[in-house]
């Protein structure tokens, strides 16, 4: 791991301090977490959108079975 400098403000800081736990687990750990939920959250906010502009709001399945239903045809019996 690597150790980074941040600026946070004093009343966070305090509040951050205050939970159980922070205590319990340090400062570092909560806040790896944290970023990885974000970073996570971020993902998943722009694979949602690329879906979105890809198939206009329509589920992937409507879009992939257009026209298919009429192009086949059970064999006569």
């Amino acid at each position: 791991m690597k150790a980074i400098q941040i600026t946070i403000d004093e009343r966070l800081l305090k509040d951050l301090d205050q939970d159980t736990e922070v205590r319990r687990q340090g400062r570092s750990a909560v806040i790896r977490r944290a970023v990885f939920a974000y970073l996570r959250n971020k993902r998943r906010k722009t694979i949602a959108e690329a879906y979105r502009r890809t198939y206009g709001g329509r589920r992937a399945a409507d879009v992939d079975w257009v026209g298919w239903a009429n192009d086949t045809a059970w064999p006569d019996e």
